[in-house]
């Protein structure tokens, strides 16, 4: 019995033992999958960084901000034309007025200076004493300026006292003793000074341009007449409105008092008041053979050129294309001048 119960046992294990093994073979076992060696990231590989140098840096000047330039504009070159002044600054003071380039009729008609004289002397004139005015001409002038007004006992004094001119020679007029040198008189023309006073005036005047002289003849004529060939500075015909003559006054006056008296260019006293020197020689057959541009009169001679009357002269004297003639080397209480450039 108890060897049965043993072998049963067995039996017993042994089949439990086949069961299990059949169940072990049934559920396969799934093999281990194989693990990836780990892989490390790949490393990127540094560049090589140069190593920094200390450059040495420049220490920042201070520089100021430029201001804006502003580009000066052309100065524009002022145009000149009649009614045009310039004045001697450095000098005497004295206004100038332009006389424009170009030509003019110049002398007179022997038989119109006749008619006129005829006028105040029907029996005393002379035909003869107007052909020096002949022929009528005509000339051609380059631009110049000149004094407005004729030269006064001031300015003349400033070259005086500057040691450039010798006083008058006579310091009275025909009528006032002090005429010279009283500053009542300041403002009157200079007068009873020779051509040569006169031309070193003018000379002084200039200061360093030395470009200053007495006008020519020519120059004269324009300046009073302009280039209509009128008898006066206004036109025709004159009376004591326009100009100091004929003894209307009796004696000189004050340059520049006349206004309807000026000529075409602005000048005053053109005629009347005090005679004025040129710088020409006198030669009465001059206009017959003057040149027809910028004639400066005859190389040599005995007289200079006065023009324009005084305060003691008659129309006929005034009128603008009558010539005179004096010695240079003598004064003249009714003469004085003024200067051109």
């Amino acid at each position: 019995m108890k060897t049965r119960k043993s072998w049963l046992s067995i039996c017993f294990l042994l089949v439990f033992a086949s069961l299990v093994l059949a169940a072990c073979a049934a559920t396969p076992t799934a093999a281990p999958t194989p693990t990836a060696s780990p892989t490390a990231p790949p490393t990127n590989t540094p560049t090589p960084t140069a190593t920094p140098t200390n450059t040495p840096t420049a220490t920042p000047t201070a520089t100021s901000t430029p201001e804006p330039t502003n580009t000066p504009l052309p100065t524009a070159i002022p145009t000149l034309e009649i009614g045009s002044v310039s004045t001697r600054d450095k000098t005497d003071g004295m206004v100038m007025v332009y006389v424009p380039e170009g030509p003019f009729k110049m002398g007179s008609k022997a038989d119109v200076g006749l008619r006129i004289c005829q006028k105040g002397a029907p029996t005393g004139c002379k035909l003869s004493w107007f052909i020096d005015e002949e022929p009528v001409h005509t000339v051609k002038l380059a631009a110049f300026w000149i004094d407005q007004t004729e030269v006064t006992n001031a300015q003349y004094a400033q070259c005086v006292q500057a040691g450039m001119c010798l006083p008058p020679a006579d310091k009275s007029s025909s009528t006032q003793p002090d005429y010279y040198g009283d500053t009542s008189f300041s403002n009157y023309p200079v007068i009873n000074v020779d051509w040569n006073q006169a031309s070193s005036y003018c000379q002084w005047a200039g200061g360093e341009a030395a470009d200053v002289r007495l006008p020519s003849e020519a120059e004269w004529e324009k300046a009073a007449r302009g280039i209509d060939g009128r008898s006066y500075p206004w036109g025709e015909n004159i009376d004591k409105t326009q100009a100091n003559f004929n003894r209307n006054v009796g004696a000189t006056t004050p340059v520049g008092q006349y206004e309807s008296g000026k000529s075409l260019y602005g000048a005053y006293d053109m005629v009347g008041n005090v005679w004025e020197w040129v710088a020409d020689w006198y030669g009465a057959s001059y206009y017959k053979k003057s040149p027809a541009s910028n004639p400066t009169g005859p190389t040599t001679g005995t007289y200079r050129v006065m023009r324009g009357g005084s305060w003691d002269n008659n129309e006929n004297t005034l009128r603008i294309s009558n010539r005179s003639m004096y010695d240079p080397a003598d004064v003249y209480n009714l003469a004085g001048f003024r200067c051109a450039r």
